[in-house]
């Protein structure tokens, strides 16, 4: 595997991820809880080597920019910047509330991943539309 890999594994693990976090929803609303955990923690794993792909692809290639022009372009900003800046905030917001299931703190937990695995949903999502849209169209 080489660096130029990376995007297509960046956004498998988007895709993967967002499997993932669906079908931890749908456990835990069958009040599978071990099923749950696995998935969710599978999902943190997922992300956490999605991001140290990225890290790698972009700390040896910089950023690559988006060569559409037009009404395209304006909407390929808008999913990036949004996707950016709630890639952003997730972080924090993933491990306050795997941390809150870890210690069996599960009212609180309840109430942040109310608001955590949309957020989370919607970023593995995104990076997978983002890497579409700048590889492959």
């Amino acid at each position: 595997m080489s660096v130029t890999d990376l995007p297509a594994l960046n956004a498998s693990l988007n895709a993967l991820a967002a499997v993932l976090l669906v079908s931890g929803w749908v456990l835990i609303r069958q009040k599978r809880r071990d099923a749950h955990r696995a998935c969710m923690l599978a999902a943190l794993t997922a992300s956490a080597a999605f991001l140290a792909s990225y890290l790698v692809y972009h700390y040896n290639v910089g950023s690559v920019p988006f060569q559409k022009q037009g009404g395209i372009r304006a909407v390929y900003l808008t999913i990036l910047f949004t996707h950016v800046v709630l890639a952003t905030a997730i972080v924090p917001l993933v491990l306050v509330t795997v941390s809150l299931a870890l210690a069996a703190k599960f009212d609180r937990h309840r109430q942040i991943a109310r608001w955590t695995l949309p957020l989370w949903l919607y970023v593995s999502v995104t990076g997978v539309v983002v890497y579409v849209m700048l590889y492959r169209m």
